[in-house]
């Protein structure tokens, strides 16, 4: 018990260090954004042929230094969170310092000059590169090194939105899959110390704090039921058409490297007409405090924010989707509110309640996450009023969607990332966890027909460590070590998590 103790401290302390210096790039990174936002947002403001010639110019170098980028590590693409997770999950490897630096430029250079991408994906690369590069500083064994990635990675997203809980729950939930006490324990110390260097240098006022005067009526709550569908329906289309993104890029005829010039150009026309659009999408979302647009404007806004939040991700620019997502929220939130405004099924105080629920029940939808968003929501928001409406909302579009048989977007993006395995790779160690409704779970160890050199090696039942044998039964919440090859990987994750049959707990053994 005492080792088991002394471990904890050393990973708290571990994962305090990683979260300083996450914390640290983290804030860099998203102050060199908002200052080279606001500097581009100026640079639009008044139109003339010298001043588009400009912009032309100094569009077509950035697109060729980010192609330079990812010419030397194709790891930086996009949010960076599926190149996590294929890290934590032993399937991708890279080298910490190429994308820590890269991944630093390359994001400011996509987004910085307004393109419809978010912060907070390159962020969480950025800290789980951070962690990685502590852990193979101080050669560290694999599962420390998994362990940091993990923390580092917490603490990229609590930085990029002050959302210590929401970043720790992320990690867990949809990046490591895995609630283990030691993740959770160096995971929300990395958040937290994190976090606190970013409150430091930027204040603790919430990211998008949203005001509103009342909470919503139990009488309104049908609301949330049709809503729900509005945001399911929304989610399963913005999944499709992500997807579909590379394979429209290939009828250009463009070299991927240079695919890049497709937003830029586009942008270039936006940026003219209307500056305040440009950008991941918080500036348009605080901006309901102040007034919400008319239901003419509000559809304006989200084709066009759906459209080029599209057309920037697919290129393969580093640069996220998560505020993206918040965004396209808030405004179909806020555009059926004004819609049953208008119909007199709604009083205006309630259309802000709305765009709040909102934002999380569309990531809860399309990240399949929906814990994360409802603390993330929560945390950057900055209140608690409305945790019971935003659930609803959010279990009903998620159900929708998994009605609609849509995938996690983030696991889906990983799928397209992920070589074939080495049939003749080393062996290596394996963490999963054990959840209720599986078959796995009260399955006897000798009952189960493991993949071919696989080994189970270890179970963590709580803080109790047992050695397994055939007779040895899991059950749901055990954390299960394995020993194997990189090429059983895959299918070891599918057996642990296999769903028991309808009207099962479990398989009978």
């Amino acid at each position: 018990m005492r080792r088991l103790k002394t471990t904890q401290l050393e990973i708290i302390l571990q994962g305090a260090i990683v979260g300083i210096i996450a914390g640290g790039v983290v804030s860099g990174f998203r102050w060199a954004i908002a200052t080279g936002l606001t500097f581009v947002r100026a640079g639009y403001q008044h139109f003339s042929w010298p001043r588009l010639g400009l912009v032309v110019m100094v569009s077509a170098l950035t697109v060729w230094l980010l192609s330079r980028l990812l010419t030397r590590e194709p790891g930086i693409s996009g949010s960076g969170i599926p190149q996590v997770e294929g890290q934590l999950q032993g399937e991708l490897d890279y080298s910490w310092w190429s994308v820590l630096w890269r991944k630093f430029v390359g994001g400011i250079l996509a987004i910085a000059p307004g393109l419809f991408l978010g912060r907070e994906g390159p962020s969480i690369q950025l800290g789980a590169a951070v962690g990685q590069g502590f852990a193979e500083i101080g050669h560290a064994p694999a599962r420390r090194r998994r362990i940091m990635i993990a923390s580092g990675a917490a603490a990229g997203l609590s930085a990029a939105f002050n959302a210590p809980i929401a970043g720790t729950l992320f990690v867990l939930e949809e990046v490591y899959h895995n609630f283990s006490p030691v993740i959770w324990l160096s995971g929300l110390t990395s958040a937290l110390t994190a976090n606190f260097v970013s409150a430091y240098i930027f204040g603790q006022t919430p990211v998008l704090h949203l005001i509103y005067a009342h909470s919503l009526p139990l009488n309104l709550y049908w609301h949330l039921l049709v809503l729900g569908v509005i945001l399911g329906l929304m989610g399963r289309l913005y999944q499709s058409v992500l997807l579909a993104m590379p394979k429209a890029y290939q009828q250009l005829h463009l070299p991927q490297r240079f695919w890049g010039i497709v937003p830029f150009l586009l942008m270039i026309p936006l940026g003219f007409w209307r500056p305040a659009l440009l950008g991941g999408g918080n500036a348009i979302i605080v901006s309901f405090n102040a007034a919400i647009p008319s239901i003419a404007v509000l559809a304006g806004m989200l084709i066009i924010r759906f459209v080029f939040s599209m057309v920037a991700y697919g290129s393969g620019l580093p640069g996220g989707i998560f505020l993206p997502i918040l965004s396209l929220g808030a405004i179909i939130g806020a555009l059926y509110g004004q819609i049953m405004v208008a119909w007199h099924w709604l009083p205006q105080t309630y259309v802000i309640n709305l765009i709040i629920f909102s934002m999380a029940a569309y990531f809860a939808a399309i990240g399949k996450a929906p814990f994360t968003a409802i603390l993330l929501v929560t945390e950057m928001v900055g209140s608690l009023r409305h945790l019971m409406p935003m659930a609803v909302l959010s279990l009903v579009a998620y159900a929708i969607v998994d009605v609609l048989r849509g995938a996690p977007i983030y696991e889906s993006l990983l799928k397209r990332l992920l070589p074939a395995a080495p049939d003749d790779g080393p062996m290596q160690q394996v963490d999963l966890t054990v959840f209720a409704g599986t078959k796995l779970a009260e399955s006897l160890v000798g009952a189960v027909s493991w993949p071919a050199q696989t080994l189970l090696i270890r179970i963590q039942r709580g803080e109790q460590m047992l050695v397994p044998n055939g007779q040895t039964k899991i059950q749901a919440g055990d954390l299960l070590r394995f020993q194997t090859r990189p090429n059983q990987v895959r299918q070891l994750r599918q057996l642990v998590n296999r769903p028991a049959e309808d009207g099962q707990d479990g398989p009978r053994v």
